[in-house]
């Protein structure tokens, strides 16, 4: 083991000279160990700061490893970026704060770096392999990407919504996070929830002890998990490091916060996780996208998505939720980006909320898919008027798929028991400018909350697939990917639509 780290120091000091440009994978910490996770280091073309970034410190905070994963693909004009995305990989995968099966005094790794007038020695093994990392890359930046579990301006006891600084006073460090804080307020409407300064960081956290020990500049960026979805979590915390990066003249000035991922993949989907989507949608879209291999699912809002996001990416997916709140998220722009991204040969899957996205009979619908939705509104005696796109709860119904379904979804016991909860109940639009659609699945049974809307489920399509432009389309109105045992029909939907 001390020759392997031996050889992974000089490696390391190797790719910490020279600036020959692009992203460089440098190797793994506590390589061989359950703690084992990845650095990289991208060096720009010319002499120029340091930066070292870290996130997932604390395992139940996954904005920031999501955020630092997606920097380390940005294009540095100059100077260093040292990327440490996954630091506590164990904690991240489980979803826990602290490091797995360590005792009490060791499991917070942001207190595991050499403490305020003690030696210069950090604890755990991953500990010790950061700080080593730390100090060989002799940082003039330190930038720790964490979550708080509220706003500070409203919950004082948490830190979230802020920027700590190990030194506040630091004339590198201040004018630096004023220009940091005034460019992520700009993009948050309710002022309760602008990001703040606070002064000082924990003895024993990695940001204090470079500044003491390295002479750093180190921040905390502390972005908030409570009612905020993770895409715009991700989004703030890349903001933030974006402002951080032109101010010190690492980056350029026009450059975006998202760019393509530079490693070898077949297949990179955006999962949409802002307004109008639910909460376990995009967690059961993750789950299925495991299983697809080399491929790369990241969390998209309406920001990215006007931003030109969808660019890097061969799909979107819009998950279950509100049809119309995703479409009045996105607005008139973001829908437009869509379709384009689409008609450029772009992928589309819609379930559920995202299948009356993908609709031609709403004003706010998409308009990429030849179906409308039975939504119209009827007289209930005793009742009143009520519209039909409501069936009740969540419930079980029968689907089957046709030749073609299961040329595209594969096969399995038929018919498919399946979750539904108001998906459309779909049927031809005739619209002479779209493709008519490809019936993939028949419902075989149905649900209904009033007694209008019997007979109006069965045999209709579940699932039904299209082309726009160059691009194709699916539209699923139940919920296979709520379903270990279907999850492969989403897979291989999201595979189709991929070109793959």
């Amino acid at each position: 083991m001390a020759r392997l780290q031996q050889l992974l120091s000089a490696a390391l000091l190797l790719l910490l000279s020279g600036h020959s440009g692009g992203t460089l994978v440098s190797g793994l910490l506590a390589a061989g160990t359950k703690w084992e996770t990845p650095y990289h280091v991208i060096n720009g073309p010319e002499a120029g700061p340091t930066v070292f970034l870290t996130g997932g410190l604390h395992g139940n905070e996954p904005a920031g490893a999501l955020a630092a994963d997606q920097i380390r693909h940005w294009p540095i004009i100059k100077g260093r970026l040292v990327v440490l995305p996954h630091a506590n990989q164990p904690g991240l995968k489980a979803g826990t704060r602290h490091l797995p099966e360590l005792a009490k005094e060791e499991a917070d790794l942001n207190r595991n770096f050499p403490r305020t007038d003690a030696d210069n020695q950090a604890s755990t093994l991953i500990g010790r392999e950061i700080w080593r990392l730390a100090q060989q890359s002799q940082p003039d930046w330190v930038i720790d990407l964490h979550e708080g579990y509220h706003f500070h301006q409203i919950q004082s006891k948490s830190v979230g919504s802020t920027i700590l600084a190990s030194r506040p006073w630091d004339q590198r460090t201040r004018p630096v996070v004023t220009r940091m804080l005034s460019t992520i307020n700009a993009t948050i409407t309710d002022s309760r929830k602008h990001f703040l300064p606070l002064r000082g960081t924990a003895n024993g956290s990695l940001t204090r002890a470079a500044a003491e020990r390295l002479g750093a500049s180190s921040l905390i960026l502390e972005t908030t998990t409570r009612e905020q979805p993770l895409s715009l979590r991700v989004r703030q915390h890349r903001v933030m490091v974006r402002t951080l990066l032109q101010e010190i003249g690492i980056l350029g000035d026009g450059a975006p916060t998202l760019t393509s991922p530079k490693d070898r993949l077949d297949l990179r989907v955006a999962i949409y996780d802002g307004g109008g989507a639910g909460t376990s949608g995009p967690r059961n879209l993750e789950q299925v996208m495991k299983t697809i291999p080399r491929s790369l699912n990241w969390r998209i809002g309406p920001a990215d998505i006007l931003e030109g996001a969808l660019d890097h990416f061969d799909v979107v997916i819009f998950p279950g939720g509100s049809g119309s709140k995703q479409a009045a998220a996105l607005g008139i722009q973001g829908r437009d980006k869509v379709r384009e991204f689409i008609e450029r040969g772009g992928g589309f899957v819609g379930i559920c909320a995202g299948a009356y996205l993908a609709a031609a009979n709403y004003s706010w619908s998409l308009k990429i898919c030849n179906y409308n939705t039975f939504c119209e509104t009827r007289e209930i005696p005793g009742v009143g008027r009520k519209s039909m796109w409501y069936r009740g709860p969540s419930s079980t119904v029968t689907m089957q798929l046709t030749t073609e379904g299961h040329e595209i979804l594969g096969r399995g016991v038929e018919p498919f028991h399946i979750r539904y909860h108001n998906g459309p109940i779909m049927s031809p639009a005739g619209i002479p400018e779209l493709h008519d659609y490809q019936v993939l699945g028949w419902f075989r049974s149905e649900v209904f909350h009033y007694e209008t809307q019997r007979g109006t489920m069965v045999n209709t399509p579940a699932i039904v697939s299209g082309k726009f432009g160059k691009g194709r389309v699916l539209s699923i109105s139940p919920h296979p990917e709520s379903s270990q045992k279907l999850r492969y029909l989403v897979a291989r939907a999201i595979r189709w639509v991929g070109g793959l």
